[in-house]
């Protein structure tokens, strides 16, 4: 009996999904490495702003008008609070992401990114006594292992960049964990892009007192440099509605393919983006560096494995 063959269209569209994917995480990654670092805009949390302007526009367009997903509605003021709570942890992962940026290249904030699982296993031990096998734990060793190594032989290392890096990576697998506990009931499970609809705006609204305070007259010096060089506003506009589109595909893919095919792509993207930005930037690399980050995404991929086989 033949194998059933995916049409060669569905094969197209999924190929040119996850390209669109790929292109949109790590040109987020690359623009607001160049906009925090080689251009000099130093202002990451009014950068975050943006961001989440351009993603609750954008997600208004996508599900109110375009109808690209069922509209999802907030059923309480609880509801709202825990929503607006997990905006709080976006916020702080994505802003401390934003700030390690200026700092650190991107090689290395990809190999401390890489250990989000080690994070998500101590946080879902620390706030639901979840319990993983003692072969899952064996595998986050290398994960965490590995940037100790990257660290010590990073030539452009940056203790305060290192520290927000790991607080960005810290607070999104708290985000992820604080999101399983939050919205586990059926009436208030949103669907990611649901869930960014609502989150964007609280976190504009968020960021705004903190970016008038820390960033003081930003939206002034923004307007003197576009009358300067005005391919800086393109260069924010292309940045944000990135920010924006890393979510749509990531949705898309998650939709689109299966999780081991998610979960292979998700590992090489982060080793693509490595690849990409010492190409264009060409921040100098040491082996002891790279070793370490290979020891990590062999570690994360070892722990996909085992998370896998133990779901099953």
């Amino acid at each position: 009996m033949s194998a059933i063959k995916t049409p060669p269209s569905n094969k197209l569209f999924t190929i040119g999904l996850v390209s669109a994917w790929y292109s949109s995480n790590i040109g987020v990654l690359l623009l607001n490495k160049y906009l925090l670092s080689n251009y000099g805009f130093k202002y990451p949390i009014f950068l975050t702003m943006c961001h989440m302007s351009s993603c609750a526009f954008l997600s208004y367009i996508a599900i109110a008008w375009m109808k690209m997903v069922p509209l999802q509605t907030i059923r309480s003021r609880l509801q709202l609070v825990k929503i607006s709570g997990l905006s709080l942890i976006f916020c702080a992962s994505v802003v401390s992401g934003n700030i390690s940026l200026r700092f650190l290249p991107v090689s290395f904030n990809q190999a401390i990114g890489a250990t989000t699982p080690f994070f998500t296993a101590v946080f879902a031990y620390l706030l639901t006594w979840k319990k993983e096998t003692w072969l899952t734990y064996i595998t986050l060793i290398p994960v965490v292992t590995g940037v100790v190594i990257a660290s010590g032989g990073e030539p452009s290392f940056h203790l305060f960049g290192f520290i927000m890096c790991v607080g960005a990576t810290a607070a999104r697998a708290l985000k992820t964990v604080v999101q399983g506990i939050l919205l586990s009931s059926e009436g208030e499970k949103l669907n990611s892009m649901n869930l960014l609809l609502y989150m964007a705006p609280i976190a504009v609204i968020l960021l705004l007192p903190v970016t008038m305070y820390m960033e003081k007259n930003v939206v002034g010096i923004t307007i003197a440099l576009a009358r300067q060089d005005f391919g800086i506003v393109w260069l924010l506009i292309l940045n944000s509605s990135l920010a924006y589109f890393v979510n749509l595909t990531n949705f898309l893919v998650t939709k689109h393919t299966s999780a081991l095919t998610l979960q292979v792509l998700g590992n090489a993207k982060g080793a693509v983006a490595v690849v990409v930005s010492i190409l264009i930037f060409k921040n100098p690399v040491s082996v002891t560096g790279m070793a370490g980050y290979t020891l990590t995404v062999i570690g994360v991929i070892l722990y996909g494995e085992v998370k896998k086989r133990s779901a099953k």
